[in-house]
C-alpha cells in the first residue's frame, strides 16, 4: 500500500521512526510528511533513509510535483504519529499552512491520528473540542496511552507503541485493498462473517437510574478492529459503548448500539444465523428489576425494595442454536474467592456453557475492565488450556481470534 506518514514536532517523533520501519519491513511504500517542528527532534536524511523518499515540510519544495496534491491522492492510508495539540487544532481547522495540513485536506483514503502530549494538554478543552470535530468527519483518533511522560511527568498522553498504531491503522483498510486484488479476501478470517458484542448492557431502575458495570467495551472494539483486518467481514452489538471509541472503528463495520440485555440478545440471535463466529465480549446484566419505576424513585421514600429477575443467558442461548461449523467464544470475567481460582471458576463456566472457547479473565481494578491491559486464557468446552493472551486490548483480540481461526471450518470457497 501507499502510505502517508505525518510526524508533528512532539518528543515522541522518535517512536515514528520505529513505526516507519515496521510498516516498510511489511512491504509498504511510505511517504513521510513531517512538520517543520517534528525536523527539530528527528532529522529529514533518517526519514529519507529509512523511506527511501523525500522527507519535507513546506509545500514549496515540491512545487513543480504539486505535491500538496498529489501525496493525498496517491495515498491508501494515512497515519499521523505523533499528532500534537497543535496538528490537532490545525487539522480541524482545515489549516493548509504547511505540506502536512494541506495533505490531509486532500485525502480521500483512511487517516488514523495517534495523540502524544502532555496530560493536560490532552484534557483540555479545546483539545477536546478538536478531537471531537475530526471524529465527526470520519478522520480516526487514538486514545493515547497512560504512563511516563516527558521528564517526571505520568499520565495519559504517551504515544501509543509502534505495533498498536500499526495495527489499528492497518484495521481501517478494507481486505481487499490490502491485499491488492480487489475483491479478494485476504487473512484467516477473509471471507467470514464475525458478530461481535461489546461494552456492558444496562437494566433500567427507573428513568434516571440502571444496573450495569464497568465494562467499556475496549476490548470488544479491538476484536472487531482484528476481526477486519484478518479479513471478516463484521458485525458489532455495541452495548452502551462512548461513541468516540466507536468513532475509531475501521470503515466497514456494521455497528447496532443496544441498551439492555434484551437487545443485546435479539441483536445476536438474529446475527447468529449466517455468522461464521460469535464472540460474546459484552459484560452481561444477570439480573433486571421485575417492574421498573415509571417515574423517578424518591429519597424521601426511602430505600426501595427492588425485586430482580434473571436475564436470558445470551451465550448458553447461542450455544444452544448454533449451526454446524459455526464457533462461539464467550467472556467470563472472574475473580478468585475461597471458592477457587479465577481459572477454576473459568473451567467450572466453560464447562456448563458449552461454548468452543471461554476466554476467561480476573478483572480488578488495574486489569481488564477499562483503558488497562489485559489477561486472558482460554478454555474449551472441557474446561481444557487451549491457549493464554496478555497485554494490550488489541494484543488479546489478535491472539484470541488466530485461535478461534483455527477451529473454523475450511471455507466452501
Amino acid at each position: 500500500m501507499r502510505i502517508v506518514l505525518g510526524v508533528a514536532g512532539g518528543i515522541a517523533a522518535y517512536k515514528a521512526v520505529l513505526l516507519l520501519r515496521l510498516l516498510r519491513e511489511a512491504g509498504h511504500e511510505v511517504r513521510v510528511v513531517p512538520t517543520s517542528a517534528a525536523l527539530e527532534f528527528v532529522g529529514a536524511p533518517t526519514w529519507e533513509a529509512l523511506s527511501g523518499r523525500p522527507a519535507r515540510p513546506d509545500v514549496f519544495s515540491g512545487a513543480l510535483e504539486v505535491d500538496h496534491v498529489r501525496i493525498g491522492r496517491e495515498a491508501d492510508l494515512a497515519i499521523v504519529a505523533p499528532a500534537t495539540a497543535d496538528l490537532l487544532a490545525r487539522a480541524a481547522g482545515g489549516h493548509a499552512d504547511d505540506l502536512l495540513t494541506s495533505t490531509l485536506l486532500t485525502l480521500t483514503a483512511p487517516v488514523l491520528m495517534a495523540p502524544a502530549m502532555h496530560t493536560e494538554m490532552w484534557q483540555h478543552p479545546a483539545t477536546a473540542a478538536n478531537v471531537a470535530t475530526l471524529r465527526a468527519r470520519g478522520i480516526h483518533v487514538l486514545d493515547p496511552d497512560s504512563g511516563r511522560l516527558t521528564g517526571s511527568d505520568t499520565g495519559p498522553g504517551r504515544l501509543p507503541e509502534p505495533e498498536a498504531i500499526m495495527a489499528a491503522a492497518l484495521a481501517l483498510v478494507p481486505p481487499a485493498a490490502r491485499a491488492g486484488e480487489p475483491g479478494a479476501p485476504a487473512g484467516p478470517l477473509g471471507g467470514r462473517t464475525v458478530a461481535i458484542s461489546a461494552g456492558g448492557t444496562r437494566e433500567p431502575l427507573d428513568p434516571v437510574r440502571f444496573l450495569g458495570n464497568r465494562s467499556s467495551g475496549r476490548q470488544g472494539l479491538a476484536l472487531a478492529r482484528a476481526a477486519v483486518a484478518a479479513g471478516a467481514r463484521v458485525r458489532l452489538a455495541a452495548a452502551n459503548v462512548d461513541a468516540g471509541l466507536l468513532a475509531g472503528l475501521p470503515r466497514g463495520v456494521e455497528v447496532r448500539a443496544v441498551e439492555t440485555t434484551a437487545e443485546l440478545d435479539r441483536a445476536m440471535t438474529a446475527w447468529a444465523a449466517d455468522a461464521d463466529l460469535l464472540v460474546m465480549a459484552a459484560a452481561v446484566a444477570d439480573y433486571r428489576p421485575a417492574r421498573p419505576a415509571a417515574a423517578k424513585l424518591k429519597k424521601t421514600a426511602g430505600p426501595p425494595t427492588i425485586e430482580l429477575v434473571q436475564n436470558p443467558d445470551i451465550l448458553a442461548g447461542l450455544v444452544a442454536g448454533r449451526r454446524p461449523g459455526q464457533v462461539i467464544v464467550g467472556f467470563a470475567a472472574e475473580t478468585g474467592d475461597d471458592a477457587g481460582s479465577v481459572l477454576e471458576h473459568g473451567r467450572t463456566k466453560a464447562r456448563s456453557k458449552g461454548a468452543d472457547l471461554l476466554a476467561v479473565n480476573e478483572v480488578g481494578a488495574s486489569a481488564g475492565f477499562g483503558d488497562v491491559p489485559n489477561r486472558v486464557t482460554l478454555v474449551d468446552s472441557s474446561g481444557r488450556v487451549r491457549g493464554e493472551a496478555h497485554g494490550s486490548k488489541d494484543d488479546v483480540a489478535a491472539a484470541l481470534l488466530d485461535v478461534a481461526a483455527a477451529l473454523l471450518a475450511p471455507s466452501a470457497d
